[in-house]
């Protein structure tokens, strides 16, 4: 037996340590076993760039309405008895087929389109700079509290039209919404998932009441007037969960690739420089940070049929793991895919937001935000690196997202 496949023997994709640290699994499923029947979980994992990006592309095969619970686990009563209080769950973008996942897209695309992202690339730049003045004279910061959450947070706030004194609660809902898709909070995390699920439905199904009564020009009124081919518009439960699903796509990914950013840039000095000397180099940096950090690790897919995927048997219903983390540091795509490199000619050809129908409705607004966000802490900052007196970094374990909990930086003033 290979060191790799012994390797392979404890391997379990739902530990949370390997969540935390999967990448000599992932090597070795690629090399082993790119598509793997776990025999701890039941799933069927997909680890190479070319299977992941081909299951992505293949909507007639997998489908995407995996629902937020894995497998189809049956639901605690707990959690019932709070989620009735509230609307039911619908299958909207990232978690519905065509042609339901075409008619709910349709009516948020305009929000992220290139030209809409330029209108408010202005206010992108104000919100970061406004954040960096308010720890630029401390000579440290805690990256993700005091930056990378409140930059993308306070955009798409202002994207769906709330206030941002409302900041704190649509953090605390999606940290709700990700406790719940990443499947590690257990029973009373799940729980308390569901209130807070339940808190951000009641307010915005107040947004949407004022919105019909007074629309203005926010993805909450693109939704209360929304019409598809003479359909009848959106009810509040489809609404609240493509509002749902902006929450999470439009801030918390875009808080983990930057705060993951800040930590590559971190430990690496030259790159800092670099960035520092030619800030051109900012474009392919976001993507190598993409790459590199994979803030979506994994995404869902169901067969829809019995078939054959890289020599291996996946039956009807059987749940597929794509694992864009390991798709995204394949050796036959990207040379030493392990090392952060800013010129990486390819870098862009990562998996990060996905393919296919269901790539990142937000894609272009998150490369943005990225853009700015790294433009303007290596111009006004001088060179920073990890706090040592802090807590170290260290990720979340979560079956779909990869983030730090936290990060603390020291810097020299520029």
């Amino acid at each position: 037996m290979s060191s790799l496949s012994a390797l392979l023997d404890d391997y379990n994709p739902l530990d949370p340590e390997t969540l935390i640290d999967p990448y000599s699994y992932l090597e070795a499923l690629r090399a082993e076993a790119p598509v793997y029947h776990c025999p701890k979980t039941g799933l069927y994992i997909v680890s190479t760039y070319a299977l992941v990006r081909d299951v992505l592309s293949d909507n007639e095969l997998f489908s995407s309405e995996f629902g937020a619970s894995l497998g189809g686990a049956a639901v605690p009563q707990e959690v019932l008895e709070v989620q009735n209080q509230g609307y039911p769950a619908v299958n909207t973008m990232l978690t519905a087929d065509n042609p339901e996942h075409k008619r709910y897209r349709g009516m948020v695309n305009k929000a992220f389109t290139p030209r809409r992202i330029k209108v408010i690339a202005p206010s992108i730049e104000k919100i970061s700079s406004d954040l960096i003045d308010g720890f630029i004279q401390d000579g440290c910061v805690e990256v993700l509290s005091q930056f990378s959450v409140e930059l993308p947070l306070s955009v798409i706030a202002d994207q769906l039209g709330v206030p941002r004194t409302d900041l704190p609660q649509f953090k605390r809902w999606t940290d709700g919404f990700v406790a719940q898709l990443g499947g590690m909070a257990g029973p009373e995390g799940a729980v308390e998932a569901a209130r807070l699920i339940l808190e951000f439905q009641h307010y915005f199904a107040d947004r949407l009441a004022e919105a019909r009564d007074s629309p203005r020009e926010d993805i909450i009124s693109d939704l209360v007037r929304a019409r598809v081919e003479g359909e009848a518009p959106l009810d509040v439960a489809e609404s609240l969960s493509i509002l749902q699903q902006l929450l999470v796509a439009g801030n918390e990914t875009t808080a983990d690739a930057i705060a993951e950013g800040c930590w590559l840039l971190a430990r690496h000095p030259e790159v800092q420089a670099a960035v520092r000397r030619d800030p051109d180099l900012i474009h392919n940096l976001v993507e190598e940070v993409l790459r590199l950090a994979s803030p979506t690790a994994n995404m869902w897919r169901v067969a829809k049929r019995g078939t054959e995927l890289g020599g291996v048997e996946i039956p009807k219903g059987a749940f597929v793991l794509l694992s864009f983390t390991s798709a995204n540091r394949d050796e036959s795509v990207f040379s030493e895919p392990n090392r952060f490199e800013i010129e990486r000619k390819n870098a862009r050809e990562h998996l990060a937001f996905g393919r296919g129908v269901h790539v990142c409705v937000a894609a272009s607004l998150a490369r943005r935000e990225m853009q700015i966000a790294f433009r303007d802490l290596t111009e006004r900052l001088g060179a920073f690196s990890i706090d040592p007196t802090a807590e170290p970094p260290r990720h979340r374990p979560n079956i779909l997202l990869h983030g730090l909990s936290s990060l603390h930086l020291r810097f020299d003033h520029a």
